[in-house]
């Protein structure tokens, strides 16, 4: 009994800090409980008690708790939940829920997606407001409207919520959730101190690097209850290897020669394409664009800190300051040996071509091969912060309010990001060989290490600034005129601005400085160089290169002094949103029986303005546009229970989601000339959607549930590209973009116009179901009843019509590929048709084990290009373990393993031929730490 105590209030402290790697011990009394009312962000008594959990078990009864009191269809996951769950970051967390998916960068997880939306259709809420944060990944920095969950440690988190309903009190702009992240509640702990430590190390079996992981927590409560203060911090260096092959597409082209047949009247350049079975076929089968071995490197450090401070002035009156400061760095580093197929194939003959069944050219050996080595660094740091407050006051036993405000930023800095390439343009005897599409055989002849053979062709720099800001102020009133009847409204104010820049100091060698006649570079000596050996590829078909040379990055770059030259404005990537929200709320939640039928509902309506100021650079001038738009949106949720043990949910809403940020540029191109215009679309309508939900839910014992969910999106029309014919007018473009040189400039209407821009194209429909189970084996004898299970398994589909370039069917002797263009459904991109989580657990009054699995099934990314039709990820696998023994009742070990099978990212462009893209892996992590409770 004594022990039982003692882990309840160990788990007030895990509540605070809420992550996989933390549980610490209370000092002094924790009887303090938290409404679900509170879990899932409703107004409630500021004196509601918050609940304390022990061991992983109750916690997850606790999250079931806030799932089964909700009228609408919630998830969560409370602090014990995320603290024994082995995950890296809150991503992985929140992947354990029902119909999230992640999607990874660096092998850990980055965005999710929700019921196959993706994150740009997700908001998150952090402490009850609004926010975004961002990071640099391997497309570069993220310039949408998805949250970066990397960012932050979970050690920093009570509780994760997932609304997958809509409610006329939740903030609008999701079609898939909305997620509210919860820090602590100083208020909720015992009197006095509160202390906690734990410390971790953590080897990556790869990059065979070892690591720090510290977490920390110390809390105050005034004994007569009159304030309260916490503060916790946690933070991790380590680094990861991704290890593996890419091609950067494949691609169809007409070659040189094939076998000996020349295929153009001309050697190497220039003439006439001359038809030949040889030359047709080599043209019409796909190719690697850029076939290679690397590595990439990524050196991460993360620090998150919170601190929460409560005043209880008066009886019904609590003031609640909360502060989280963030700062995530990361320096991602590229060392590639490959072959630059694309646009050169022209030079190049071919010998012994090899193909397949899907059209591709699967092995060949290359003369007059273009050989580049990269080497790429980019340094990067997140700082995140942001400040709320708000006072709760309740006026009487029927009338209460809450007023919030909060200011928050997330920028994401990226002060160099450079590539320095060396070239040797005429290579003969390279082979490559894509029988296995997984592991190439891809082979260089020996003067690949000779730094005498290339020359330094390019570099490159591009810095930029990404930045996220949001101020918020709103009120929540409350009134409950009868028992069972409550009214809930309030009006706010939310201003949204997005603020991105880029430069470049891109530039072939010899347009930079002078070359000598002949050469494309300068040499290349062993100042500047240095040769590298791919590490722990020993499933790397026989015969491929993993020794080759690369330019010394520092040493190149010095040598031209890169980051003292001119810095070019990157207009594509230098633009503005600012986004005004005003509006309110009213929603009516009532409770009562019908016909002996007890039943629960909300209903309401959300209105809100947006104000859209967009600013972009088109022909060197900065161009500005503003908008306006207003949206109602209803939403009903009802839930009835015909039995002690049974609920019954269902839901309609009206929903929307505002444009991505990089369609709302008016930034772009106006050609006077040939009455050409390629813009952003400021005027994009919001995605807007009708959603259906219905759900079942069988408690058929204490801690277990069975639940099954089916969901429906009705989706009005997303964004597509689009090119149509217009006026000039019709853009809303000022006449000052035409150049006065032009013929436009006098005549502005004179002919039609060709638009190229995103419009709103056609919708969607969404549908699918979850499965959910939960439950511990109590029912079983002696330590079998330790034993328990979570699961769930998601079924997602959709119809979407996409307008895709496919490959050339004809070579003919004009411009060659001519590619082809249709119509055709699919799936929505990043959505994956099935996706399962499962977790079996042990735990008894001291030892505790769990294992998890997580699996998702391929999914389309993007259209593709180059003749591709689609290209995304293949299925994923991965399986984590997490153990702890209390060896003391001051003192755990904790033991955890993640990606255990080493899973790797398969990446395939063109989803009927599964061309390679990528396949890479990152290799497993364990971490061994130790809990002080004190």
């Amino acid at each position: 009994m004594a022990r039982n105590t003692k882990g309840r209030a160990r788990a007030s402290i895990a509540r605070l800090l809420g992550a996989a790697s933390l549980s610490v011990v209370a000092i002094g009394s924790a009887q303090a409980q938290v409404t679900a009312e509170q879990d899932v962000g409703e107004p409630g008594n500021p004196y509601e008690p918050v609940i304390v959990v022990s061991g992983f078990r109750e916690s997850l009864s606790e999250a079931l708790d806030v799932k089964r009191d909700s009228v609408a269809a919630v998830d969560a996951i409370v602090a014990e939940d995320i603290a024994k769950f082995p995950d890296q970051n809150l991503a992985e967390s929140l992947q354990r829920i029902p119909g999230i998916a992640i999607t990874r960068d660096g092998g850990e997880g980055r965005q999710i997606t929700v019921r196959g939306l993706g994150a740009g259709y997700t908001r998150v809420r952090l402490n009850g407001m609004e926010t975004i944060a961002t990071s640099a990944g391997e497309g570069g920095p993220n310039r949408g409207r998805d949250f970066d969950f990397n960012v932050f440690a979970s050690e920093l988190f009570t509780s994760l919520v997932v609304h997958k309903t809509a409610e006329a009190r939740l903030d609008e702009g999701s079609l898939g959730a909305v997620i509210d992240l919860n820090t602590g509640n100083p208020m909720a702990y015992g009197d006095g101190f509160t202390l906690g430590l734990n410390a971790k190390v953590q080897y990556n079996d790869l990059s065979e690097d070892f690591g720090p992981r510290l977490a920390g927590l110390v809390s105050y409560k005034d004994p007569s209850g009159l304030f309260a203060a916490s503060l916790s911090a946690a933070w991790s260096k380590y680094d990861i290897l991704e290890v593996g092959n890419n091609t950067v597409r494949w691609q169809q082209a007409r070659f040189n020669s094939v076998d000996g047949t020349r295929c153009f009247t001309t050697n190497r350049s220039g003439g006439t394409y001359v038809p030949s079975a040889a030359c047709d076929e080599a043209a019409l089968a796909f190719h690697p664009r850029i076939p290679r071995y690397g590595e990439i490197g990524h050196e991460r450090e993360r620090l998150g800190v919170t601190g929460s401070f409560q005043l209880a002035p008066a009886m019904g009156t609590l003031i609640s300051l909360d502060g989280l400061y963030a700062h995530y760095d990361e320096t991602r580093t590229e060392k590639w040996g490959e072959v630059l197929f694309r646009s050169n194939e022209r030079g190049i003959d071919l010998l012994n071509p090899t193909y397949d069944s899907n059209g591709n050219m699967i092995s060949a050996t290359v003369n007059n091969a273009w050989v580049r080595i990269e080497d790429f660094r980019r340094e990067s740091y997140t700082e995140f912060y942001q400040f709320n407050g708000k006072i709760e006051q309740e006026f009487s036993p029927t009338f209460r309010g809450t007023l919030y405000g909060g200011v928050s930023q997330s920028e994401a800095v990226v002060p160099m990001e450079t590539t320095i390439i060396f070239d040797d343009r005429d290579v003969t005897g390279y082979e490559f060989d894509y029988s296995d599409m997984d592991l190439p055989r891809l082979s260089f002849p020996t003067g690949i290490t000779d730094p005498a053979a290339f020359q330094f062709a390019e570099f490159r720099d591009r810095p930029s600034n990404v930045t996220n800001s949001f101020r918020t102020v709103k009120l929540d009133l409350e009134w409950e005129p009868v028992e069972g009847f409550t009214v809930l409204a309030g009006p706010f104010y939310r201003r949204f601005e997005f603020d991105t820049t880029g430069g470049s100091r891109d530039s072939s060698y010899c347009a930079a400085f002078s070359c000598a006649p002949g050469t494309y570079g300068a040499p290349v000596t062993d100042a500047i160089s240095m040769l590298y050996t791919l590490p722990n590829v020993g499933n790397a078909p026989a015969g491929t290169t993993l020794t080759y040379l690369v330019p010394d990055l520092a040493a190149a770059a010095a040598a031209i002094d890169l980051y003292n030259r001119p810095l070019n404005e990157d207009a594509a990537n230098t633009r503005n949103v600012v986004e005004e929200d005003t509006g309110g709320y009213l929603q009516f939640n009532t409770r009562g029986s019908l016909f002996g039928l007890e039943f629960a509902a909300n209903a309401g309506v959300r209105y809100v303005r947006t104000d859209v100021r967009s600013t972009g650079i088109n022909n060197a001038q900065n161009v500005t546009v503003t908008r306006d738009y207003e949206d109602w949106l209803p939403s009903l949720n009802v839930a009835l229970y015909p039995a002690s043990d049974v609920i019954v949910r269902g839901a309609v809403a009206k929903v929307m989601s505002r444009p991505g940020l990089g369609s709302l540029t008016p930034g772009g191109s106006v050609d006077g000339f040939n009455y050409r215009v390629s813009f952003g679309n400021p005027s994009l309508e919001p995605t807007r959607a009708t959603t259906f939900d219905v759900a079942v839910e069988w408690y058929f014992r204490p801690e277990s549930v069975f639940s099954v969910a089916l969901f429906r999106k009705e989706i009005a029309s997303f964004p597509i590209g689009s090119t149509t014919t217009g006026t000039y007018a019709s853009t809303g473009l000022p006449l000052s973009l035409i150049l006065a040189s032009s013929p436009a400039a006098a005549n502005p209407e004179g002919q039609p116009w060709t638009i190229n821009t995103t419009v709103n194209g056609p919708g969607a429909e969404i549908q699918g179901f979850e499965l959910s189970l939960q439950t511990p084996f109590t029912f079983l004898p002696g330590f079998l009843s330790n034993f328990g299970v979570i699961g769930n398994l998601t079924y997602v589909d959709s119809d979407v019509e996409y307008t895709v370039r496919g490959p050339a069917t004809t070579v003919g002797t004009g411009s060659f590929p001519a590619l082809t263009t249709e119509t055709m459904s699919e799936k929505l991109l990043g959505l994956s048709n099935w996706q399962y989580n499962a977790t079996l657990y042990y735990e008894d009054s001291r030892f505790s084990l769990r294992g998890s699995v997580a699996y998702r099934s391929r999914y389309n990314d993007g259209t593709s290009a180059t003749g591709n039709i689609f290209e995304g990820f293949n299925s994923s696998f991965s399986v984590d373990l997490s153990a702890s023994y209390a060896l003391t009742d001051y003192l755990d070990i904790t033991f955890e393993g993640l990606n255990l099978t080493d899973d790797y990212q398969d990446r395939f462009v063109d989803a009927a031929a599964d061309r390679n893209y990528e396949y890479d892996h990152t290799g497993r992590v364990f971490l061994l730490g130790a809990r002080l409770k004190l």
